[in-house]
């Protein structure tokens, strides 16, 4: 698809890119100050590179942050487990922190590039990808023409179309759907992300399932898992996990009400972005309850009332120990954040209204009873209260949950199978001492 092609915002926003290049010094070293950016890889974002091609055809896969690499890792293994060589992109610290952990031996991680077309373009004559793969809705116009512009197969899995979404480019239809048609396939989360992307323009699209229901559940550190559970003691847990600003205070309001009743209780709290676990003990020694902060080391002590997990990739303790979980990012406006984690955990879910980021999964949740719908503080508060009263209703919930999740499941097989053609026409150019 050539230039000529390109709509007139589409045209509008290459320019843009192009006159706001001279200030990205700028934007990166504010980024920086601010922690989001890594000081000795600043020239990934530039298209630079320290690590070489490695020879042999290349599968380029981008997923914007921790949340869209995580469930396209097992992906990301079988692909690497064919001898196909794969550069993985990311835009955040954090994602940078769990790639570097979690990713194959031979995978080359980089920072993706700032969208600007100078620098896609060195980032492309850098890497020289044969196929690419973008997760979920992470859709850079820039990235998308410069890559189609030079015929390197694309292919979004995954594939996320929020009803919001849809309705802002419902305004814009020309735009996206010169951008969708630049796919060859876009391998779609659910029905409804489907048709919404096959009516904005997406020319080939299959529902193939969300990768995230086959990711393995969070792995939890033994000796960590051991110190943890022996601090709490005998204490009844509850926790919050993946929380926005609005909901620990709810969490507070929560713990006030029910302490009362259940005698020792401790409410662990792990926000979203762990820079907020001063703010949040802040509010808790505003309410009169005594906070300790996972990121000083400050111990969980005989009256501690609060702890806040500040820290990364620790769900997976908080999960295997807390009786019952509210999920954050759903009493709020946001979206809600991901239930899968806690279900394959067992842990007794508990959410708020607002979870279109995860519809479908929390639809047939509800529907199977492995979670808990709350709206307000007073239900919030009831919900805890009936799981923390009884084991019985905790474990029906936490096995209806995992019941639920595990038949939900095979999406990676599916796309496995929609990707396999373009994975074996790279394996036979990997034969012949080729790459496209």
């Amino acid at each position: 698809m050539s230039d000529a092609t390109l709509t007139l915002t589409l045209h509008g926003y290459r320019l843009l890119s192009w006159l706001v290049t001279p200030l990205t010094p700028l934007l990166l070293a504010r980024r920086l100050k601010r922690g989001k950016e890594n000081a000795a890889r600043l020239g990934e974002r530039y298209g630079k590179s320290r690590d070489a091609r490695p020879d042999g055809p290349l599968v380029w896969l981008h997923g914007a942050s921790v949340g869209e690499l995580l469930s396209a890792m097992p992906l990301i293994e079988r692909i690497a487990g064919q001898h196909v060589n794969v550069l993985v992109t990311s835009g955040t610290v954090t994602s940078s922190e769990m790639a570097e952990r979690r990713l194959p031996p031979g995978v080359i991680h980089q920072f993706v590039p700032l969208d600007t077309p100078s620098f896609v373009r060195r980032f492309l004559d850098r890497w020289q990808p044969d196929l690419t793969l973008l997760v979920e809705s992470d859709l850079w116009p820039n990235i998308m023409i410069e890559t189609s512009r030079r015929s390197v197969p694309m292919i979004l899995i995954n594939g996320r179309m929020s009803e919001s979404s849809f309705n802002s480019w419902r305004r814009l239809p020309r735009t996206i759907a010169n951008l969708l048609r630049r796919f060859d396939l876009c391998l779609a989360g659910t029905p409804a992300d489907a048709w919404r992307l096959s009516e904005l323009g997406a020319p080939r699209v299959v529902t193939t399932g969300n990768l995230k229901l086959d990711v393995p559940a969070p792995p939890a550190d033994a000796a960590k898992l051991q110190a943890f559970s022996d601090a709490i003691g005998g204490r009844p847990m509850i926790a919050a996990a993946s929380t926005h600003p609005g909901e620990d205070a709810l969490m507070l309001e929560a713990h006030q009400r029910l302490r009362g009743n259940f005698r020792g209780l401790l409410t662990v709290i792990a926000p979203r972005h762990p820079e907020r676990g001063e703010e949040i003990m802040q509010l808790a020694h505003g309410a009169g309850l005594k906070a300790a902060l996972r990121s000083r080391r400050e111990p969980i002590a005989a009256d501690t009332d609060i702890y806040v997990a500040d820290t990364m990739g620790e769900l997976g303790l908080i999960y295997r120990l807390a009786l019952a979980v509210f999920v954050g990012g759903s009493l709020v406006e946001h979206g809600g954040q991901n239930p899968i984690e806690p279900a394959k955990l067992g842990a007794a879910i508990l959410h708020g209204p607002h979870v279109w980021n995860f519809a479908d999964i929390y639809e047939a949740l509800d529907a199977a009873h492995g979670a808990e719908p709350v709206d307000n503080a007073d239900r919030l508060t009831a919900a805890f209260a009936a799981m923390l009263s009884s084991a019985e209703t905790r474990d029906s919930v936490a096995t209806a949950a995992r019941t639920t999740v595990d038949a939900l499941g095979g999406a990676l097989a599916r796309t496995l199978q929609s990707l396999d053609p373009y994975l074996m026409h790279l394996i036979m150019l990997r034969q012949r001492g080729d790459h496209a």
